[in-house]
């Protein structure tokens, strides 16, 4: 559960990304959040991993503030939640494997990072997550050989890897065509009903938002306007 308690945002030029909101998101929710360039959509959905540092209010995540958390505590919440993001944010030179075993560097130390020292059963893992994501044939291939839908593939079997229970999708579909955007929001809405995963979705489609979500927020100039069902 994640909750919202009276949150606010107000950016050093004045600016304010989020006015008061109060919202609670349930284990399992498929969520859409709506609204013009600027209404605080990304603000609100980077708030939750404390990407964007709030200035008001608290949010928590099942009951451990992400707010007040200091940074073992903030590193521990975070290898919980995913993050798929509009630029993909995947090392294009790397293959594949190398891309989706980033996933779990939270997990290691340093120099086990550095060294890329994963184990047998990370292998394992990161060959049932891309076969779960329709990628087992491109293991080894470049991230920058991929497609668009592709490469946004890999970002979801990264979270996955993660085994993340909350993902967050910043407009995960804004570079993609019409039918590769209808691929990539079916296979999180699969991620949410077979594997349980919360997701929350930045879109800018209110067609997209109805057909795939349980619930829809709409923000509007950092406030909170509408919270309900897509119909």
């Amino acid at each position: 559960m994640i909750v919202f308690d009276h949150v606010s945002k107000t950016y050093p030029n004045g600016v304010k990304g989020l006015i008061d909101v109060c919202l609670t998101i349930n284990d399992g929710d498929y969520v859409s959040i709506i609204g013009l360039s600027g209404a605080g959509k990304s603000t609100l959905l980077r708030s939750i991993n404390r990407l964007n540092e709030i200035t008001e209010g608290e949010i928590t995540i099942d009951g451990r503030s992400v707010t007040k958390a200091n940074k073992r505590e903030l590193k521990r919440i975070r290898r919980t939640i995913g993050l798929i993001s509009q630029q993909f944010n995947l090392v294009k030179r790397s293959t594949v494997q190398k891309n989706v075993l980033s996933g779990k560097l939270g997990y290691y130390s340093t120099l086990k990072s550095v060294f890329g020292l994963f184990s047998r059963q990370d292998y394992e893992l990161c060959a049932d997550v891309l076969k779960k994501v329709e990628l087992s044939d491109k293991l080894h291939e470049r991230c920058d050989n991929l497609s668009g839908g592709q490469q946004q593939r890999v970002s979801i079997a990264r979270t996955l890897f993660q085994e993340a229970s909350i993902i967050l999708a910043d407009e995960p579909v804004a570079s993609l065509d019409p039918a590769t955007s209808q691929e990539i929001l079916s296979e999180l809405k699969n991620i949410n009903t077979a594997m349980g995963k919360t997701v929350i979705v930045n879109i800018h489609s209110i067609g997209l938002a109805k057909q795939f979500s349980d619930r829809i927020l709409a923000l509007q100039d950092g406030r909170l306007v509408f919270d309900g069902k897509p119909e």
